[in-house]
């Protein structure tokens, strides 16, 4: 009777271990999937193959749960699977590739045309960025990461991260600034 008592305990006790993740994961995915799939689209360009990457990222993500120890570093411990996931898509398949267009993301929040317009300049140049610029200014803008973060995520020093942003910011600025240049001895 005791050793059928320890067993029911047990699995008493896997089962609460049980629901105690699966509560964690569904939290961690409710606050946190809008965001890693905000930046699996911006990383790969396709709606379809942003969500593809999102699931395999979760997939992850439930599978290594335990090691992630604090729930504040989740975000970015995300990001990581994620980067990591969408770099093992170009290890599986090898294929011509081409230089993803950055034009057509989708824009369901603007108001005017005018914001419109300058809102998918500002993705067409933050597109064209070489991608050590990009993406740090990326996963700062829209990922919200300190540099400390981004630093640990991309497995770089602080001070390399804080001077690509800045770079990153300088060549959008004088982007911008070219395109109003042209619009301007146009109009």
């Amino acid at each position: 009777m005791l050793k059928h008592f320890r067993n029911k305990k047990a699995d008493s006790t896997v089962s609460i271990d049980m629901i105690t993740k699966q509560r964690r994961y569904e939290s961690l995915v409710r606050a946190l999937n809008t965001d890693i799939y905000r930046y699996a689209y911006w990383l790969c360009g396709d709606k379809h193959i942003a969500e593809d990457v999102t699931q395999e990222t979760f997939l992850r993500a439930w599978k290594a749960l335990d090691s992630l120890k604090d729930d504040k570093a989740a975000k970015a411990w995300l990001i990581t699977i994620l980067r990591r996931e969408n770099a093992r898509r170009f290890e599986r398949k090898q294929f011509d590739y081409a230089d993803i267009e950055q034009d057509h993301l989708e824009d369901v929040f603007s108001g005017s045309n005018e914001q419109h317009a300058e809102q998918h300049l500002l993705r067409r140049q933050i597109g064209s960025l070489e991608l050590e610029y990009r993406e740090p200014l990326l996963l700062q803008v829209i990922g919200g990461f300190t540099g400390d973060e981004i630093a640990s995520i991309l497995d770089l020093n602080r001070n390399t991260v804080m001077t690509r942003l800045f770079r990153a910011r300088n060549q959008l600025k004088e982007a911008i600034e070219k395109t109003e240049k042209r619009g301007l001895s146009h109009g």
